[in-house]
């Protein structure tokens, strides 16, 4: 399948030439130790790119706001700048930079070319050592500026922390709006930022749980236009949509297995009980992984595919258990106070996300995937659902307040909690994987 940016977005990802500062001798190139427990955010100062008038501005800003909200770093204000950039390619005076601790810079350019294309570029300097540590240039069309300029901050990220970027992602969730009594549930989707929300349902049927494929632009949704739970799958660039299967009875959080060629899901029987099935999408064939008489739902995979974590009642609350993708070795993990639920695997394969109601609150967090090192990230009235960025570094969720479920992400620091805009009321966010 062709992704839906492919033919929009020439990502040429060429290297922009190092300057003759870079072989000038200097001490290592700056960096962040994102595995330290308490990260301070590094000072950037990012200009705003020369040429194309508004729209170089823009592209900067959109850079800047996608490093400002990782909490990792932190951008300078223009107003101290003390060097006006005017050639992108030039060797910055770094003196000038060092004095307000930008500890590295952003410069770039955009401009159009002769068939209609934009070429964005950007390099980036380590103003103490006086080196240029990255530079690369990219073509899109007028449309998708907007993902040239996540792709650069995506690039700065991995520069000076190591770790891949989340910021050229989209995000699936639910829209809804209407009063509360007779709410209107879209699916929806968007940049990770809250920019370019699209609709891809039109409100007359109940839509719930969209789950991003690993590696394709798909999801698989729940929809009650039957009058019954059923499970779609939609591929988001051209529309086409089928049906999964017609399973009797109630079906719960569908999510794919990491190759996307199954899909996990909670099944309620003609017995009344909810065990847990993965059906295979080419040969439509189901295979039961649970059977037991309680309560077990929410199955999410593990990034390798080995195993299934998932939540059951069976020990007389819902905990958080793991078993084989087999369903072989059922093993519960979570031993605390509360109900746990929603639990997903982390895309970096080290850590479970949940969410877990004690004393009247719900809470987000995470543990090792043996259930030890229980860590809560957020505290709050009715929230849940917690979705991972691709990096494994950023959760996003929802949370019910003044009237109704807006998104928020917050970072594994439990530090950097940050609203995620939307038009409507939101919930259920999935976040998709890279763009490519």
């Amino acid at each position: 399948m062709k992704s839906i940016l492919k033919p929009l977005l020439m990502i040429a990802a060429m290297a922009l030439g190092m300057t003759a500062a870079a072989t000038l001798p200097a001490r290592a190139l700056v960096e962040l130790n994102v595995n330290k427990g308490n990260v301070e955010p590094l000072p950037i100062a990012i200009t705003d790119f020369q040429g194309g008038d508004a729209l170089g501005a823009e592209i900067s800003g959109i850079v800047s706001a996608d490093l400002k909200r990782s909490g990792l770093f932190a951008p300078i204000d223009k107003s101290a700048f003390i060097e006006k950039i005017s050639n992108p390619d030039a060797t910055p005076r770094f003196e000038d930079w060092k004095v307000i601790n930008a500890q590295a810079l952003v410069t770039g350019s955009v401009s159009k070319e002769a068939d209609g294309r934009v070429r964005a570029q950007y390099r980036l300097w380590d103003t103490f050592a006086g080196q240029q540590m990255s530079g690369e240039q990219f073509f899109a069309n007028d449309a998708n500026t907007r993902r040239v300029a996540h792709i650069i901050a995506d690039a700065i990220y991995e520069r000076l922390t190591g770790e891949k970027g989340y910021f050229d992602t989209r995000v699936v969730f639910i829209d809804e709006s209407g009063a509360k009594n007779a709410r209107k549930k879209r699916l929806a989707i968007m940049d990770q930022d809250g920019a370019n929300i699209r609709y891809l349902s039109d409100g007359r049927s109940i839509v719930l749980t969209p789950r991003f494929s690993p590696n394709r632009q798909e999801i698989t949704y729940m929809s009650y236009e039957s009058g019954q739970p059923r499970v779609y799958l939609l591929q988001i660039e051209t529309g086409q949509r089928e049906l999964v299967g017609n399973f009797p009875g109630m079906t719960f959080a569908p999510r794919f297995s990491p190759d996307g060629q199954k899909v996990i899901m909670s099944l309620l029987r003609e017995d009344g009980n909810s065990n847990i099935f993965a059906m295979d999408l080419r040969s439509r064939s189901t295979t039961r992984l649970t059977n037991s008489t309680a309560i077990d739902t929410s199955p999410s995979y593990s990034p390798d595919g080995s195993k299934v974590v998932f939540t059951s009642d069976r020990g007389g609350r819902a905990q958080i258990y793991v078993m084989g993708a087999d369903g072989s070795g059922q093993t519960r993990i979570s031993f605390g106070d509360g109900v746990y639920s929603t639990p997903v695997w982390s895309p970096r394969g080290d850590l479970i996300a949940f969410t877990k109601q004690t004393a009247g609150e719900f809470q987000i967090g995470v543990m090792r995937i043996d259930g030890s090192g229980e860590r809560i990230l957020s505290t709050g009235f009715q929230q849940e659902g917690p979705t991972w960025a691709p990096n494994g570094r950023v959760l996003m969720f929802f949370r019910d307040s003044a009237g109704g479920p807006k998104l928020v992400s917050v970072d594994l620091t439990g530090r950097n909690e940050q609203p995620i805009p939307t038009a409507n009321f939101a919930s259920d966010p999935a976040w998709s994987p890279l763009l490519e």
